[in-house]
């Protein structure tokens, strides 16, 4: 796994100490023995995982806006975690509404010592933190309209929304109401040692709340 990863990330251009390394390699470990109880993920082997959950999330590094930085439906913590190991400047929120998946995050982050990570157990539409984020990631949300409707609030107006796709998602992309999100690209992602079809969507919100204050946290 670390032979793999270090040919990945040198792959992606992202230059890591090995203390995060070893954070990365630590948290495939975890989600392997909590997979053995909970069903996290659908792969199952340490070394797939490497570029299906870590140089996938990592993929997505150069276009990370700010220093706030939500996951939703993070699920188990992907890409919400790797991206905080590789980023300890940026501050990442993960959220998810099912208890399984935050017992997971839980240990996870503390495990791994992620003084940068927060963890919110809400539902993205019910959720108003008090200030909003730079910018949102999602990797399995769902339809892209469905992710702008219950979570596109949460993003400032200047930030940005960062979809992970397989295939090219046109026919989501036609079915965005026009005053949703502006769309501002879609790349396909060449992620080493994972041979299959990725993309990104990044999304500029064009309607969100006035006030950029909630109620909630500060997080």
């Amino acid at each position: 796994m670390r032979q793999a990863l270090d040919t990945g990330l040198a792959a992606l251009g992202l230059q890591l100490d090995q203390s995060s390394r070893q954070r990365l390699i630590d948290y495939l470990g975890l989600l392997e023995r909590w997979n053995t109880v909970f069903n996290l993920t659908a792969i199952r082997d340490p070394e797939a995982m490497v570029p299906w959950h870590l140089l996938d999330s990592l993929a997505i590094s150069p276009y990370v806006l700010g220093s706030r930085l939500l996951d939703v439906g993070t699920g188990a913590g992907l890409p919400g975690i790797p991206l905080a190991i590789a980023h300890p400047e940026i501050s990442v929120a993960l959220l998810d509404s099912r208890r399984k998946r935050i017992q997971f995050l839980i240990q996870a982050v503390a495990a791994l010592e992620l003084g940068n990570a927060s963890i919110v157990h809400r539902r993205a539409e019910q959720y108003r933190p008090q200030q909003k984020f730079d910018t949102l990631v999602s990797r399995a949300f769902g339809a892209l309209p469905d992710l702008l409707a219950v979570a596109g609030h949460l993003c400032r107006r200047d930030g940005r929304i960062l979809v992970l796709k397989g295939r090219h998602p046109q026919g989501e992309l036609d079915q965005l109401p026009g005053n949703s999100a502006e769309i501002i690209d879609v790349l396909p992602l060449r992620v080493p040692l994972l041979g299959a079809a990725r993309h990104l969507v990044i999304l500029r919100p064009v309607s969100t709340d006035a006030d950029e204050s909630g109620a909630d946290s500060p997080q």
